[in-house]
């Protein structure tokens, strides 16, 4: 446990240094307010009634408002200012019986645990009260706030019950009190039975919460059914630069995604074209055996990139031919020109085509 107070307990001359717990929590199933579509938490900001805009928690002060309708707004300094006799003190005021005190009037309810060097004095004063049969009265202020509290033992441990002032105990004012309603004796007699049947000690551990058990065994059908869902990550100021960042980058690799669709594909440098077959050289003037060559390029080593050239060797697909053709005739006219060569040497022409 964590304490929530320290102080002393003064009691005469005597001053016990003790330090103050919680001695009670809540055990509520507690839930957070959600959006229904998404399961995000719905948050409520501080926000000026005036200007609209929210408010940092230390900017703001309390304010007292008046019957005129004026407003006084007092600050922590003022608050610091404030005598608070009781701060870090709590001041027996007197003794009385437990009976004394309506439960109407208790608050909140703390443990006491002394200090390392006040454990004997505060041993004393716990003997003496069990011894007494007494409860202490006394005062304290705890969170800007004084109280009236009532000291006693429970357990071995002194325990401290914050008390309402007098004034903060409303007053019942229900028309029926003011009615005489009359009861007979037979039914008064036989709630006087019912009561007397049902009375026994009390052991706080045979009552349970039967509200909280069946809300918790709802829940834990549902997680067992698998109707649960995923908890939103909310961004905080740190996750919001991240994110901001991301959706830069992601932007930026979307616009160059964009400029490398618009632009236009590179342009290769054109295949050559097909040499158009040269016509046959006539007779008597025969071509060089290297010139028919050049017939052969009309179908190049095709390219990536070169479909137009593609295309345009698919429409003539009959481009070699005429070369062969050309080939022909030109051992035609060789033959032609050696016949020739042989007759001017003397050689007969028969033997000159044997030879040829």
């Amino acid at each position: 446990m964590r304490s929530v107070w320290r102080g002393a307990v003064s009691f005469g001359l005597v001053s016990i240094g003790v330090k103050l717990y919680a001695a009670t929590e809540d055990h509520d199933i507690r839930f957070n307010q959600v959006h229904t579509a998404d399961g995000g938490r719905i948050r409520y900001r501080r926000v000026c009634s005036i200007d609209g805009e929210e408010v940092e928690y230390a900017e703001i002060a309390k304010g007292y408002e008046l019957p005129d309708g004026q407003l006084v707004v007092l600050t922590d300094e003022d608050f610091e200012d404030l005598p608070l006799v009781t701060r870090r003190e709590i001041e027996v005021l007197q003794f009385v019986d437990a009976d004394e005190i309506d439960p109407i009037h208790f608050e909140k309810t703390y443990y006491l645990e002394p200090d390392p060097a006040a454990t004997r004095p505060y041993v004393l004063l716990r003997e003496a009260l069990e011894s007494a049969g007494r409860v202490a009265i006394t005062k304290i202020a705890v969170r800007q706030r004084e109280s009236l509290a009532a000291l006693r033992v429970r357990d071995g441990v002194m325990v401290l019950h914050t008390m309402r002032w007098p004034d903060e105990i409303r007053r019942p004012d229900f028309a029926f009190l003011d009615e005489d309603v009359a009861v007979r004796p037979q039914e008064l007699q036989m709630a006087e039975a019912l009561i007397g049947s049902m009375t026994g000690g009390f052991d706080p551990s045979e009552f349970t919460d039967g509200y909280r058990a069946a809300l918790a065994a709802l829940l834990e059908a549902k997680q067992s059914g698998g109707e649960v869902h995923p908890l939103p990550q909310t961004a905080d100021s740190g996750a919001a630069v991240v994110d901001l960042m991301s959706a830069l980058r992601r932007s930026v690799e979307a616009a160059r995604g964009s400029a490398a669709a618009e632009e236009p594909p590179v342009r290769r440098a054109p295949a050559e074209k097909p040499a158009p077959a040269k016509k046959p050289a006539p007779a008597g003037k025969a071509a060089p055996a290297g010139k028919a060559a050049p017939a052969g390029k009309a179908a190049p080593v095709e390219k990536a990139g070169a479909r137009r050239t593609a295309a345009v060797a698919d429409e003539k697909p009959a481009a070699k031919a005429p070369a062969r053709r050309t080939a022909r005739k030109a051992t035609a006219t060789e033959r032609t020109a050696a016949a020739t060569k042989a007759t001017a040497d003397g050689q007969p022409a028969k033997r000159a085509r044997r030879t040829a």
